[in-house]
């Protein structure tokens, strides 16, 4: 939990600092008052890093450098540092020590569900992927550098194909890596699917009041059991391909995942509201499995999208909200409020503006 926050330099703040509740915080205010780079803010320091743009953007428009300060609820610090001296130097400052990079053990649990994500199932495959490879960073000690190492070695093996000189034994290397790193990555993702698939029915049809049969499935080329070794194969044979494409034909960054009413894919006979329960549950499993995964209950960061939910799965997501600390951004107070006995009101009105703290 985290009971208070003070932003300096950041994005739209110049120096701002709020105090939280420890249930659901309803941060109000119009279009471009800076509720979006608030519940930014929160992430990055819990995560470490945002989820909208790359670190040199964090910084208010001609600043040098930004800081943020948050109390947790054990009255810990929890402080990131950020300068453009000499290039874009980031760091962070947990009671009293030093990192240059967020450890894992050190990051916060953290679920976002922001306007976006309701274009998770008809929306581009690459979204799906990032969604359930976000989700995977979170519960699976070790999945953040496969992932990193897989895109590096996907990014070599690409810039070798535009390589005219490049001879087939060159590829080796780079295909057998390619294939080990992508059989862990692909079994990662399947096994969390599969662990999805069995609780999204019920949850679907409690979200909806229906008996729609619900699935979800990974779709690949190859079956997990012979994936490495398919890959690579795939790999070798079809190396003339490539070349001529300029890019990898194959592997985990080609794969996709699908929810299926019935034996049909859900955004083709799906209405709007049908798409969004599906959303919302899946939202609600990755909420369930950041909680398993770390023994810790997740900061809950809904970007305005309590307005896109119609009365019934307003209500169902209040359900899950009443037991996190949650972050919810709107323009209508009215419309949120009323769901909750108990909330902090948060306008974006006035800033409160304080002494700055250096960077140093």
């Amino acid at each position: 939990m985290i009971s208070d926050i003070r932003l300096q330099h950041f994005r739209s703040y110049n120096d701002a600092a709020f105090e939280f509740g420890p249930a659901v915080n309803i941060i109000v205010g119009p279009n471009g008052s800076g509720k979006t780079n608030l519940l930014e803010a929160l992430l990055v320091v819990a995560q470490g890093s945002s989820y909208r743009v790359s670190d040199s953007d964090l910084l208010q428009f001609g600043a040098e450098w930004t800081r943020i300060d948050a109390h947790t609820n054990d009255s810990a610090l929890r402080t990131m540092k950020l300068r453009t001296e000499a290039g874009i130097k980031k760091s962070f400052e947990i009671d009293e020590k030093q990192y240059q990079r967020l450890p894992a053990i050190k990051r916060l649990p953290v679920v976002l569900f922001e306007p976006d994500h309701l274009h998770i199932l008809n929306g581009s495959p690459e979204g799906r992927r990032i969604y359930i490879d976000d989700i995977l960073e979170q519960t699976k000690p070790g999945f953040t550098s496969f992932r990193k190492n897989y895109k590096r070695v996907l990014s070599q093996r690409n810039a070798l194909l535009k390589h005219h000189h490049a001879h087939k034994q060159d590829f080796f290397p780079w295909n057998l890596r390619l294939s080990e790193l992508g059989a862990v990555i692909h079994r990662a993702r399947t096994e969390l699917l599969d662990e999805f698939t069995t609780r999204i029915e019920p949850l679907y049809q409690e979200l909806s009041h229906s008996k729609t049969e619900v699935t979800l499935r990974y779709e690949s080329r190859f079956p997990t059991d012979t994936y490495e070794s398919q890959l690579l194969h795939t790999l070798e044979t079809n190396l003339q391909t490539d070349v001529e494409r300029g890019f990898t034909s194959y592997g985990p960054h080609r794969e996709d995942f699908a929810v299926f009413f019935g034996d049909t894919p859900a955004p083709l006979i799906a209405s709007r509201g049908e798409i969004r329960t599906v959303t919302l549950g899946l939202k609600i499993l990755e909420l369930q499995a950041l909680q398993a995964a770390t023994g810790q209950k997740p900061l809950l960061l809904l970007d305005d999208v309590f307005s896109e939910l119609d009365g019934a799965r307003r209500r169902a997501l209040t359900a899950y909200l009443t037991d996190h600390q949650t972050f919810l951004t709107t323009t209508d107070a009215d419309i949120v409020v009323k769901h909750f006995t108990s909330s902090t009101i948060i306008p974006l009105v006035e800033q409160n503006i304080h002494q700055e703290i250096d960077i140093n």
